[in-house]
């Protein structure tokens, strides 16, 4: 079997693209498995992601070759070997549902990820990755310590060159120089209630409300508080007999399937940014 890889791309829109990329490939062998495209009108950019199969130029060659292809186009583009797991640490808090859900579909194959660490600054679920044979780091953080705790997790983070954080119910709010450090590789998950129902049991103020709508949102970390460029949203209704343990449960089940198509497809490079927005070939 030829060696498979995705190909990811954007550049100023012009005319020609397609075909420009389509036979870059063809001169060297690849076949294409897979492709799509995006002309966005509103910023005059093109956005492009290509599976193809090639065995007549290794990944370093193409590398070299994309780099030259790709200057007469303004072109950011990045190439990624497909059978390659993407190198993975999760960060979580107190509350256990999301992380649960992101080991057991890693297990099951689901994701295409290689989860090398999860970091908590609780012990609560020490045990759980001991069960998934995934090495587990307690890192308290405390107002007095935070830039060392910080220093630490990124080194953990380094050390295992994660392409990709996971803060999956993490409840610390990350410094905005570790937010800079993690910039398009960290996805955060939080209940769709925001602006309204900040601080501790949203889930209450929610009930106490009489909401009829609730959902979540996974979005890429940014230094602004839960304001990143959004990669999916889930909503589901609800009326008032619904209990706020009801209101708990649902929303939580809609955390974890937002938080793990968003990992699903950043994984599989299917997430482009585009500004302060996404464009997601799914």
């Amino acid at each position: 079997m030829n060696p498979a890889y995705i190909l990811t791309l954007s550049c100023p829109d012009r005319l020609g693209l397609v075909h420009a990329v389509s036979g870059f490939l063809l001169e060297r062998g690849g076949n294409i498995e897979e492709a799509a495209q995006y002309n966005d009108p509103d910023t005059g950019l093109f956005f492009m992601r290509v599976q193809f199969s090639c065995a007549q130029a290794t990944h370093e060659e193409l590398k070299t070759q994309l780099n030259l292809f790709s200057r007469p186009y303004e072109m950011q583009w990045r190439l990624h070997a497909r059978a390659q797991p993407m190198r993975a640490v999760i960060l979580v808090s107190q509350s256990g549902h999301c992380l649960n859900d992101l080991l057991f579909r890693w297990k099951s194959g689901l994701l295409a990820l290689d989860i090398r660490a999860i970091i908590s600054n609780h012990r609560e679920f020490y045990q759980l990755a001991a069960s998934y044979n995934v090495p587990f780091h307690h890192i308290a953080v405390t107002a007095a310590n935070k830039p060392q705790a910080e220093a630490r997790q990124y080194e953990i983070i380094q050390g295992e060159a994660a392409e990709l954080v996971v803060l999956a119910r993490y409840m610390q709010v990350l410094s905005d120089d570790l937010c800079r450090k993690l910039s398009g590789r960290a996805i955060n998950i939080h209940h769709s209630f925001l602006p309204s129902f900040k601080g501790a049991k949203p889930y209450d103020q929610a009930h106490d409300r009489g909401v009829k709508l609730m959902g979540a949102t996974a979005h890429y970390v940014t230094a602004e508080l839960d304001e990143g460029p959004i990669i999916e949203q889930d909503v589901v209704r609800v009326d008032h007999s619904k209990t706020v343990e009801d209101l708990t449960a649902q929303g939580r089940d809609t955390e974890s399937q937002v938080l793990a198509r968003a990992v699903k497809w950043h994984s599989e490079h299917r997430v482009l940014l585009n500004g302060h927005k996404t464009v997601i070939f799914r």
